[in-house]
C-alpha cells in the first residue's frame, strides 16, 4: 500500500498509528498536536479572509473578487487537509525514530498569500472603485 494511502487511512483511525514503532516522549506528540492546531487556525484565517474579500469588496469586478477569494479559500482548504496529513506523518516518524518529514507546503501557502496580498495592495493603491 502506498505511503499516502496508509496515511489517509490513519486520518480516520489515528489509534492505528500506535501499531508502529514505540511510543515517543509525550511532549513530542503534544507538540505535534499543537502544530496541527496551528495549521487549522491558519486554515480558518485563510477561509475567513476569502469570505471577507468576497463580501466586503462588492465594487470589485466579479472575476477579480472571485479570483482573490478563491485563492484564499483554496489555500485554506489545502491547509486544513495538509494539517492532518502532516500530523500523521510526523507521528509515524517519531514512533519509528525517523527524521521528521519535510514539506514544500508552507512555501506554497506563503506564495498564495503573498500573491493575494500584492493584488490587494495594488487594488487599494489604485482604488477599487475604478474599472476593477
Amino acid at each position: 500500500m502506498s505511503d499516502f494511502r496508509r496515511s489517509l487511512r490513519l486520518w480516520f483511525a489515528p489509534q492505528r498509528v500506535r501499531e508502529e514503532g514505540t511510543t515517543p516522549d509525550y511532549r513530542f506528540s503534544l507538540a505535534n498536536e499543537r502544530t496541527f492546531l496551528a495549521w487549522l487556525r491558519t486554515a480558518l484565517a485563510l477561509i475567513g479572509g476569502g469570505f471577507a474579500v468576497d463580501q466586503f469588496l462588492p465594487d470589485l469586478r466579479w472575476g477579480v473578487r472571485a479570483g482573490l477569494a478563491f485563492g484564499l479559500l483554496g489555500a485554506g482548504v489545502l491547509c486544513a487537509l495538509r494539517a492532518v496529513n502532516h500530523w500523521v506523518r510526523c507521528e509515524r516518524a517519531m514512533r519509528r525514530g525517523e527524521d521528521l518529514p519535510v514539506s514544500r507546503f508552507p512555501t506554497v501557502v506563503s506564495l498564495v498569500v503573498a500573491v493575494v496580498a500584492v493584488a490587494m495592495i495594488v487594488i487599494v493603491f489604485l482604488g477599487w472603485e475604478g474599472d476593477w
